[in-house]
């Protein structure tokens, strides 16, 4: 499926100790999304990279392309090698960074970022292991450990690891509609939005055995979302007390089972919005809401917008994905 305009160029940034995981991720997904990026990986001399995992990648480019990417993502290096402020050679790139660029970066590469004064004031993540170095050394940032990424517009973060894969959809989402994202998704097999944030990989007791876990009550609740769901609905069909359902809930996902509930019902409202002409007071039908007022509540709390403009502005989005 072609485009009408060129492709968004995305230059990924590789250290010196880049992680090979999540230095792929960009390409993977974003060259998941038919053709609406070109993504390309250079160093800080256009020379090999030293990667964590024994071997060395050889980028096809130097920082030259910085200058003409329209997103930059700076990928994680080991935390060994991360210091308060970039290299001189990593400063010197990111300077070659063209003004009005979007930044984004996965796990530590968020120090990266920091230390160049990228993020002084804004809102960012990071893995919450390293949260409490990253607040010592850069008390400036508005850091919040408990989510995924954060989107602060122009510069974007995202936390441990697979986070990227969530930061990458994201992007996707926001250039072109979920439409688009979903299907990048499915092309790599992955979920199209993960529910919660960190909170719910923190090392913490969660049963081992399977028929201890709500996730098949979670499961049984998407297909239920016109229903008036209820806690003790909910543990009852996961054959567990309230209060256990609830604590065994929450670790699972990080979220209480209303809130889950809640957002589930607003992604569904988001793609229905997107995909489909029918109107405010019908989704709302669809996804349990009571009234569409409820609905238009909820969006504009969520997402600062209303159904109508939501729509105008996605639906117009993901039609120009396609050519």
């Amino acid at each position: 499926m072609g485009h009408s305009e060129r492709p968004h160029k995305v230059a990924v940034l590789a250290l010196d100790g880049v992680y090979p995981f999540e230095l792929g991720i960009p390409a993977r997904i974003l060259g998941s999304a038919d053709d609406a990026y070109e993504v390309v990986v250079c160093s800080v001399d256009g020379g090999p990279v030293e990667t964590n995992a024994g071997f060395r990648v050889v980028p096809q480019h130097g920082p030259e392309v910085l200058e003409t990417a329209h997103t930059v993502i700076v990928t994680p290096v080991e935390t060994a090698r991360i210091g308060r402020e970039p290299a001189p050679e990593v400063a010197a790139a990111l300077a070659r960074i063209r003004p009005g660029a979007r930044i984004a970066s996965i796990c530590s590469g968020v120090f990266v970022l920091a230390g160049a004064g990228l993020l002084d004031g804004r809102p960012a993540t990071c893995h919450w292991e390293s949260a409490e170095q990253f607040r010592n050394w850069f008390p400036r940032i508005h850091l919040d450990e408990d989510v995924l990424f954060v989107d602060d517009g122009d510069v974007l973060t995202s936390a441990g690891a697979a986070s990227g894969v969530d930061l990458c959809l994201h992007l996707i989402r926001t250039d072109h509609g979920a439409q688009l994202a979903n299907r990048a998704a499915r092309r790599c097999v992955v979920a199209p939005f993960r529910e919660g944030g960190q909170a719910q990989y923190i090392d913490r007791p969660v049963a081992d055995d399977p028929a201890d876990s709500t996730s098949a009550t979670r499961q049984w609740a998407l297909e239920r979302l016109t229903e008036k769901l209820t806690v003790e609905q909910l543990a009852r069909h996961a054959h567990m007390s309230p209060r256990t359902f609830v604590r065994r809930f929450h670790a699972e996902t990080g979220l209480p089972p209303g809130q889950w509930l809640t957002r589930q019902r607003l992604a569904h409202a988001r793609s229905l919005l997107e995909s489909t002409d029918l109107t405010v007071d019908q989704i709302a039908y669809e996804i349990g809401f009571a009234t569409a007022a409820s609905l238009r509540q909820h969006l504009n709390a969520e997402l600062g917008v209303s159904p109508q403009a939501y729509r105008r502005t996605f639906r117009t989005a993901a039609a120009s994905s396609k050519a």
